[in-house]
């Protein structure tokens, strides 16, 4: 009697495990497939919102740069005729400034060029970031190189840490975003003569930092400085110089397409800081350019 109590005992398990697995195998069945389902319908949410932030950068940037390329180019056409036209007749300085004026407009154009260029190469089409692992001081001096080329009588300093920073990225999108940054604290600091990078290791995270000696940002112009465009009399400088807001706008769209962040502010003792953060490790579900923007 014994052995059949036993055997009706274990014969009821058996019958127990197999009714545990009839009944819970569809419910895990279900409450999978409706996760698949959830997921995907976050996936989607997220392309469409990640392409809508993409047609936003875009429709802001051309807004921002069809002014600044009329303008030079009609600035550079009116001084080539009037030099064709008129050259023999203008005293030597007039013709010199003419053509420092075209040199200079033509420079301004070059580059809003290689910034529409470096947002093509983030939003077209089936692009991804062409990230790889560089050494982030030599990015900096590469881009400190450039700005020294253009700008001889400006002291530009790098500083690095002592441990090489290795971090991943796409290397020409990031020296762009470094000589924007350097152009904008030339172009509009008004007063900078010195221009101070460097970078550090902040956790998991590279911190880079472009300072000037200029007269800093202000109140009303903080706000609006990654938007892609600045009100008229904070976009245009009493000498001139055009708006800072496109570089701006495609540094932030690129810092955040590399998964960073980017901040700007005065500093205590005089003259801007911008900074910018890039992830030291690959983030494996980071799409290229898809982050929202600020």
């Amino acid at each position: 009697d014994g052995w059949t109590f036993l055997a009706q005992i274990c014969n009821l398990m058996i019958q127990l495990v197999i009714f545990k697995k009839l009944l819970l195998n569809p419910v895990k069945k279900v409450i999978a497939e409706r996760k698949a389902k959830a997921d995907s319908q976050i996936a989607d949410a997220e392309k469409l919102r990640a392409e809508a932030e993409k047609e936003k950068m875009r429709g802001n940037l051309l807004r921002a740069v069809s002014h600044d390329i009329r303008t030079p180019l009609t600035s550079i056409v009116g001084g080539v005729s009037t030099l064709l036209d008129s050259g023999e007749q203008l005293s030597e300085t007039t013709r010199t400034q003419l053509l420092e004026n075209i040199r200079d407009e033509s420079n301004w154009l070059v580059s809003v060029v290689e910034n529409l260029l470096s947002v093509t190469r983030m939003t077209g089409e089936q692009t991804k970031l062409k990230k790889e692992m560089e050494a982030g001081e030599e990015v900096m001096s590469a881009a400190a190189m450039k700005i020294k080329k253009h700008y001889p009588d400006i002291d530009v300093s790098v500083r690095a840490p002592q441990e090489l920073l290795m971090i991943p990225m796409d290397v020409i999108l990031i020296e762009q975003v470094l000589i924007n940054l350097m152009e904008n604290a030339i172009q509009h600091g008004g007063t900078t003569t010195r221009v101070e990078l460097q970078l550090r290791k902040e956790g998991n995270a590279a911190r880079f930092e472009v300072a000037d000696n200029g007269q800093g940002i202000s109140r009303e112009a903080l706000p609006q400085l990654f938007k892609g465009y600045l009100p008229h009399d904070e976009a245009h400088t009493a000498d001139g110089r055009r708006n800072m807001g496109i570089g701006l706008s495609v540094c932030m769209s690129i810092v955040q397409a590399h998964g960073g962040t980017m901040q700007a502010e005065n500093r205590a003792l005089g003259g801007a800081l911008f900074s910018f953060t890039l992830p030291l490790e690959e983030r494996s579900n980071e799409n290229s350019g898809e982050d929202p923007g600020n």
